[in-house]
Parts: C-alpha cells; sequence; structure tokens
C-alpha cells in the first residue's frame, strides 16, 4: 500500500527535527578539540541558503514587497535566529535531553499571546497544556547537584528565554498569515540569521577556530534543521494541520530526548522524567488544540520554523 505524501513527511519532519536537537551539542561537546557554538550558529544560518534557493523557486521568485510583510518577515526571522544563537550557548551547559522539553514549550507563549492581542479564544486542552507547562518547566529544571548533568546555571535561564523567543517567533508567524507566505518567511529567516552572524562571530574565536576539525559535521547536523523546516510546510500542505501539527510536535522532542538519553548513556532523574512527559503532553494538548481550532490555513502552521 501506498502511503500519502503528508504522513511520509510526517515521519520525516520529527525524525529530521529530532535528530537534529539531540545531535546539534556533538561538535561542541565530543570533538577534540571542540567546534565552538558561535561557528556552530554560522554553519546553521548557512544551511538555510539552499533551503531559500528551494524555496523561493517553488513560488517562481515572486516576492512581497510591503512595509507590512519586511516588518513581520523581519520579526520572525531575529526572534528565531536570536533564539537559536542562544541555544547554541545554553547546550554547552547541559544536555539536550533536558533542554528541549522546556523549549518545546513554547506554543504556551504563542497562545497566550493570541488570546491576548489577537482576541481569539482559549480552549480547554490549550488551557491544560499551558497549565502543565509550569510544572513541566519545575520539574526538569530540578538538579540534583553531585550527579546534575548540567554546569552552573546559566541553562536554565537561557532555556527560559529561548522558550519566549520561539512562542514570539511562532505568534508572528501566526499574525503574518495575511502578508507573506511560507517561502517568503524561508528568505527572511535567512537573511536574519546570516544578519547576526557577525555577532555570533565576535562572541567566539572567530572563523577561522576550528574550521578543519567540525565545519563539515555541523554542516550536516544543522543542515537536518533546515531541510526539516521545508517539509513541516509541505507536510501541511499535503495534509490537514489538525493532523500534522500534533504530530510532528509530539515526536520531534520525543526523538530528541531518546536520542539524547543514548549519547549521554545515563537516565534523568524521576523527578526530571516526570516534566518531560508532563512537557511532551502538553505540547500535544496545546498543538491538537490550536489546530482543532484556529483556522486551517495550509501554508502558515502555527508551529514556530526554527
Amino acid at each position: 500500500m501506498r502511503l500519502p505524501k503528508w504522513l511520509l513527511l510526517s515521519m520525516a519532519v520529527p525524525i529530521l527535527w529530532g535528530l537534529w536537537g539531540a545531535l546539534t551539542e556533538i561538535p561542541e561537546k565530543w570533538l577534540h578539540p571542540a567546534f565552538p557554538p558561535t561557528l556552530g550558529y554560522v554553519v546553521w544560518s548557512l544551511t538555510m541558503l539552499p533551503v531559500s534557493v528551494i524555496a523561493l523557486r517553488k513560488i517562481n521568485w515572486k516576492f512581497t514587497h510591503s512595509r507590512r510583510a519586511f516588518l513581520y518577515g523581519c520579526a520572525v526571522g531575529f526572534s528565531g535566529a536570536a533564539g537559536q544563537l542562544l541555544l547554541f550557548r545554553v547546550l554547552q551547559q547541559g544536555p539536550a535531553y533536558l533542554i528541549f522539553p522546556i523549549v518545546c514549550l513554547s506554543p504556551a507563549v504563542t497562545i497566550v499571546l493570541s488570546w491576548t492581542l489577537l482576541k481569539e479564544r482559549t480552549y480547554p486542552l490549550a488551557l491544560t497544556g499551558i497549565l502543565l507547562s509550569l510544572p513541566a518547566i519545575f520539574l526538569v529544571s530540578l538538579q540534583e547537584p553531585s550527579t546534575s548533568p548540567v554546569h552552573g546555571s546559566f541553562w536554565l535561564v537561557g532555556t527560559i528565554a529561548i522558550f519566549f523567543m520561539w512562542g514570539l517567533q511562532a505568534y508572528y508567524m501566526k499574525s503574518s498569515a495575511n502578508a507573506l507566505g511560507a517561502e517568503e518567511l524561508f528568505v527572511y529567516m535567512t537573511g536574519t540569521g546570516l544578519a547576526l552572524s557577525p555577532i555570533a562571530l565576535l562572541m567566539g574565536p572567530g572563523f577561522q577556530a576550528n574550521m578543519g576539525t567540525g565545519f563539515g559535521l555541523t554542516f550536516v547536523i544543522q543542515s537536518l534543521n533546515a531541510v526539516g523546516c521545508l517539509l513541516f510546510v509541505y507536510a501541511v500542505r499535503y495534509g490537514k494541520a489538525i493532523v500534522v501539527v500534533p504530530m510532528i510536535n509530539g515526536m520531534f522532542p520525543l526523538v530528541t530526548i531518546i536520542v539524547s538519553l543514548l549519547l549521554y548513556r545515563e537516565l534523568p532523574s524521576k523527578f526530571n522524567l516526570a516534566g518531560m512527559v508532563l512537557a511532551l503532553v502538553a505540547v500535544l494538548l496545546m498543538a491538537f488544540d490550536e489546530v482543532r481550532h484556529g483556522p486551517e490555513v495550509s501554508t502558515e502552521p502555527s508551529a514556530a520554523l526554527h
């Protein structure tokens, strides 16, 4: 039996994003000498270039030229890129299996902003997801000093900051539905990502440092994210948002957690594990509720494209 395109894409995206989330920390933690996270960000921004070319070809190189489209594009791009830059820093201090359950709760921010600024109704499933996200963050953040896999206290502050940035990005994606298309957003995301690259270089050892030991591996890992973003858009296009978005949002952090735990070869504490489970349930509830009651717009899914 031949599987439909939307189902194949919906299975591919969480695998790509999940592997990206778990493997992103390898170049800076496992390579000797380590590949600096600031250069990791630069490589990520470069992987967006070929994806943008593919996206523009899909719309015959047509681009919306308006002040509103420009402002929305920059808002989406900079909120996502800033979160991505911070993510590389945060992963220096903590493992992906603790960081991504918190980051993936960002739809809570999107729903609250949509409710307060766009005057959208908040439904029981979404509200339940938001309420579950609070104890989930608390439980994941609990660490025993003697056995904790994290170093320092910045990991939690930085992770929560990414949680807000990516929630804000998804809100701008949602509110920009009538201003520009998904492919155009890719171009803005690429441009803003590249625009922050000089800042990343200033924060690190420079572009020449360790390029020979980690550039290729980092490029492959970050390409998983870029390709997954494009496939996500088309998964929603070919299928129904009410099925595709919860499926991808629920499976993506699960893949990251499982692969990351296998890489670290250790089990989280019972509190951390409970927080992970709550986070996954909260993500599913918020994603399902949002696509169930929101407008089914095929080209502007409500999940963030990181």
